[in-house]
């Protein structure tokens, strides 16, 4: 399904197959390469980049905690998203940028170099959802979330997705879908690319920023339902807790509002509950341009 697209890499729009990297480069061999990912949402006068401007500040500030320096502008970033939007004759679907160093590497870990950067324009006859269409089951992940004091975790590092991948390799094979990461304390993280949201007694609950990625998804939930009325706080979750949660959902750029019908060996009440279905529906209103108040949330790229 890639094989068509065309990408912007390096200032220039040539066709996916093309965009190579070598097989020693740093970001390859030495998996130092990072990403930044957001929608694009099908606007009445074309399409739309949910939040480009967050998302970018994260992508400089990975760059910065990981010592490293990207080659371009923020202005030309987001004309490189034009540009691929663009040659892709794209309405809606996902963009992914790959950050990394194309230089290689045999031996050398520390390179004093310019970040490559790669913009992939993937369109998708349906936009990224407000809701996924199925419940999940998930459970407590054998894995523990990477400690800050090891790896700077907020980054939006290409290497540290091993831990998620493992965590939900582990869920998988014990019949769940999604494995939930416990910070090394014992205390919820996250899921493998997913934040996660509990709701107790009426109060939409998630972890606090420190130990986790400064997820867009998560932040864009928060400052929606503080518009919208709906109580919300960011709090430390024991397992337990969030074991006997009223209702769980997860949230990330393919999907905001993914609600869980069993945790573990228990079936939660109701799938999706009330607030999970109230965030839903807020969400879904946002990302299909239909509430003004989240209007600049919005960047026309086409």
């Amino acid at each position: 399904m890639f094989d068509d697209l065309k990408v912007w890499m390096n200032g220039e729009i040539k066709p996916m197959k093309e965009a190579t990297v070598p097989m020693l480069s740093h970001g390859f061999s030495r998996g130092s390469a990072m990403f930044e990912v957001f929608g694009i949402h099908k606007g009445p006068d074309g399409p739309y980049a949910f939040r480009m401007d967050t998302h970018l500040d994260r992508l400089y500030r990975s760059a910065e905690l990981l010592c490293q320096r990207l080659a371009y502008t923020r202005e030309e970033l987001i004309e490189g998203v034009e540009q691929a939007v663009k040659a892709n004759n794209m309405e809606q679907g996902i963009i992914k940028m790959m950050v990394y160093m194309g230089e290689q590497a045999l031996i050398n870990l520390v390179l004093d170099v310019d970040l490559d950067v790669c913009i992939c324009a993937v369109p998708e006859d349906n936009p990224p959802a407000a809701i996924a269409p199925e419940p999940i089951d998930v459970c407590i992940s054998k894995w523990r979330k990477l400690h800050p004091e090891t790896m700077p975790t907020e980054a939006k590092a290409c290497s540290f997705y091993l831990n998620g991948m493992l965590a939900r390799k582990d869920a998988m094979d014990r019949g769940f879908d999604l494995g939930i990461l416990l910070n090394l304390d014992g205390t919820v993280a996250e899921g493998s690319i997913e934040s996660v949201f509990m709701v107790k007694d009426g109060v939409l609950k998630t972890p606090p920023q420190g130990k986790i990625l400064r997820s867009v998804s998560r932040r864009s939930i928060l400052e929606a339902c503080k518009v919208c009325g709906i109580e919300a706080v960011e709090t430390v979750i024991s397992p337990e807790e969030l074991k006997e949660a009223d209702e769980i959902f997860t949230a990330h750029t393919g999907i905001k509002v993914t609600p869980a019908k069993r945790i573990e060996d228990r079936e939660l009440p109701s799938c999706p509950g009330p607030v999970t279905q109230k965030i839903s529906d807020m969400m879904h209103k946002i990302l299909t341009l239909q509430d003004d108040r989240f209007k600049d949330w919005f960047t026309k790229v086409g």
